[in-house]
């Protein structure tokens, strides 16, 4: 029986350069790989050594990448070793199979955001009456799923982010810092969801995870184990539960780790 792992990207496995995180000098600095380029600039890295192990994870298991990025903006990421079979893009709005979205599971998923939450329009609204251009950059939709701010965070008011949750929980939505991007996102639009469609499909019958923001918590709960880093906003919550290891590590080298740990117990199975 094949063993499923499905793991987050940024900041899980793949970093920026602001995220990268090295404490080291420059000298005894990893080697990085750059994965992922976007408008002719190096944008995303993981140390060579992680590259080498998720060469062997993807060969020794189904590998199936679960991102909150848009399908496009996954297509961006080139990872090393064979292309994964599915992979989970959109918060769990698109599952992936050999590249195509699934048309099944799309309307299944768009049918049940319709009849749970409150309309996109709605929450695109209130983002835009809340938000202040003085702090907000951009407004974004995704994959006309969920909405997103590009903001400069060290200027986000006091208690905004609190607000924008109470007003949104009550509507059928949630909301996640994840760096410069403030997600709000249906509560029924999960990576977990798709994790279990997969799991059917492959037949696995031992699922592993990771990630690392409060939309990650979900997957990590579904899967029989999980892994979070050292960053981010579950473990600025000190976020934790049974089955779920916290590791100490941040930045890139967390990757890494995080890498080693899947490899590691996809073998002891």
């Amino acid at each position: 029986m094949p063993v499923l792992v499905a793991s987050d990207l940024d900041r899980t496995l793949v970093y920026s350069a602001a995220a990268l995180a090295l404490t080291v000098p420059d000298g005894d600095a990893p080697r990085l790989l750059c994965v992922e380029v976007f408008e002719g600039r190096p944008l995303s890295y993981l140390t060579e050594t992680a590259a080498g192990l998720l060469v062997e994870l993807a060969r020794a298991t189904v590998f199936a990448p679960a991102t909150t990025r848009t399908r496009e903006q996954y297509r961006r990421i080139s990872l090393p070793g064979p292309p994964p079979r599915y992979a989970i893009c959109a918060n769990g709005g698109h599952l992936l199979v050999d590249g195509v979205s699934d048309p099944d599971w799309h309307r299944a998923v768009a049918s049940r955001l319709a009849g749970e939450c409150a309309p996109l329009d709605e929450v695109r609204s209130h983002l835009r009456s809340t938000g202040d251009p003085r702090w907000v950059r951009k407004h974004r939709v995704a994959e006309d799923l969920f909405a997103y701010l590009v903001v400069e965070r060290d200027r986000l008011p006091e208690g905004w982010i609190e607000d924008l949750s109470g007003w949104a929980r009550p509507r059928g939505w949630s909301v996640s810092l994840q760096g410069r991007k403030v997600y709000v996102v249906p509560r029924p639009l999960t990576k977990s969801a798709a994790l279990r469609e997969i799991a059917h499909r492959s037949g696995a019958d031992l699922t592993l995870a990771a990630g690392d923001s409060l939309l990650d918590a979900d997957l990590l709960l579904a899967a029989d184990r999980g892994w979070r880093p050292g960053h981010g906003e579950l473990a600025d919550e000190g976020w934790t539960a049974p089955g779920v290891d916290a590791l100490p590590e941040r930045g890139v080298m967390a990757g890494e780790r995080i890498l080693e740990e899947l490899l590691r117990a996809a073998r002891r199975r």
